[in-house]
């Protein structure tokens, strides 16, 4: 027998509380609690099945990890190899950065070449995607497409299809009749999230679920969902700008901080099976304020512009603006760079950006992010024509080393570079090379290149 009981969910971390409260005391957001109505169920005998008693490791046979291909070389990259069977994927972005176009693309691809796929809206109508699905041009007969969001008949629906194949869009759509809050509530998504991973591994259908974001830019409802599933993926980009960067958060299956380029275009998603080519397209090595890195994105070596601009202010608070580079980064290298070089950033506006709309993490990128930023204070370019740069900084000025290295200059010869300055402890492995240059301190590196 079950008894309704009231409480107070916040919205944010799905804290409860038996009243509400301006403040939640988990994750101190304001204004975050809901009322919902939750079901006590009394304690009933508990059957346990043969097939689910706990056994010893040894005689436990590991089953293949059998893989879908999704004939995108890029999502692939980011899945770890390709679609994992019965694995639970979400994906997130921004509004109109290209979750829906992308999923799509990859439903049709499946469909031609294995089987059932099943699309679920729970946003847009059968007619607004099939108008989407012209587009794209994919139109196969094993696409099947229903616009709902009960997930009892969603789960009646996978019955009767049997595909090989589902992608929900989106999550915080759905609903669970027994449960009163509204759709996208805390206990919803909770609940649909559960709902949907029974179905994936008991069946063995991978799923695919699309999931809204904050305007913060993380994603929405309780953390839990990101616990839950094998995989997370994040799109990332403008909707001004053309290329896409699909990111992989987490992957049960495959490495995470791996990176997919896409360019969008009516046709939709392009892949970019060489972004540091598109990302460099019209580089001026010759430009004051301008440094080319490497850096490695999960195992792609990637090589990008930074461009950095030095200003003169008479504002008593000088501006520190970074797009692609973490603040706190920057403030680390403009403090080494007063420090230890004795060149003054307090009455001076500071710009970083990265060119493509990447986003560094990491700190391969600090020694070029330093060198554009002298450049600027100088006005001189650096004098080392098609120079790539990397290493990171200490608070103590010198140049450390940093992993791949080798890997990131074979890409820079791959793109036609003729000079590299890397760490000095770098260069053991890399002495086979000509024209590559170590520096152990900023001061030295200073001195080989302006």
């Amino acid at each position: 027998m079950a008894k309704n009981k009231t409480v107070f969910i916040c919205q944010e971390c799905g804290y409860e509380s038996p009243k509400w409260m301006g403040k939640c005391p988990e994750c101190n957001s304001w204004n975050t609690f809901i009322e919902e109505q939750k079901t006590l169920e009394f304690k009933r005998a508990v059957t346990i099945s043969d097939k689910h008693i706990p056994q010893s490791i040894v005689n436990i046979v590991s089953s293949k990890q059998e893989r879908y291909d999704t004939k995108i070389n890029e999502l692939n990259r980011v899945l770890g190899g390709g679609l994992v069977k019965g694995s639970l994927t979400l994906i997130s972005g921004d509004p109109g950065i290209g979750k829906s176009t992308l999923l799509l693309q990859t439903a049709g691809n499946i469909s031609k070449n294995y089987g059932k796929v099943l699309y679920v809206s729970g946003e847009e109508s059968e007619q607004q995607i099939k108008m989407r699905a012209d587009r794209l041009n994919a139109i196969y007969k094993d696409l099947f497409v229903v616009s709902e969001t009960n997930i009892d008949i969603i789960e009646k629906h996978v019955k009767d299809v049997k595909p090989i194949f589902v992608i929900i869009d989106s999550i915080q759509t759905l609903y669970k009749p027994v449960i009163t809050s509204a759709p996208g509530s805390v206990s919803q998504v909770r609940e649909c999230s559960n709902e949907l991973m029974r179905l994936a591994k008991t069946n063995n259908i991978p799923f695919f679920i699309v999931a809204h974001v904050t305007k913060q830019g993380e994603l929405a409802g309780p953390r839990v969902l990101e616990h839950m599933v094998d995989t997370v993926l994040y799109f990332e980009g403008e909707r001004t700008q053309e290329f896409r960067i699909l990111r992989t958060i987490k992957n049960r299956f495959g490495t995470t901080s791996e990176i997919g380029v896409f360019e969008m275009r009516e046709e939709g998603l392009i892949e970019i099976s060489n972004p540091s080519q598109v990302f460099l397209e019209e580089t001026n090595y010759l430009k004051e304020g301008s440094a080319v890195i490497g850096i490695v994105e999960g195992t792609r070596p990637v090589l990008v512009e930074v461009q950095a601009l030095v200003g003169h202010t008479n504002a008593p608070m000088p501006r520190r603006t970074s797009i692609g580079v973490e603040s706190s980064r920057l403030s680390l290298i403009l403090a080494v760079l007063e420090k230890k070089l004795n060149i003054p950033f307090y009455s001076s506006d500071v710009y970083v950006n990265v060119v493509g709309g990447l986003n560094l993490n990491g700190t391969y990128g600090d020694l070029g992010i330093a060198l554009a930023l002298i450049s600027s204070v100088k006005g001189i370019p650096i004098k080392l024509e098609k120079t790539m740069i990397v290493g990171e900084i200490g608070l103590t000025g010198e140049v450390r080393p940093v992993a791949f290295c080798e890997k990131l200059v074979n890409e820079g010869i791959k793109l036609g570079f003729e000079k590299f300055i890397i760490p000095n402890n770098n260069l053991g492995k890399i002495n086979k090379y000509e024209n590559v240059i170590g520096v152990s301190s900023l001061r030295e590196c200073l001195k080989k290149v302006f």
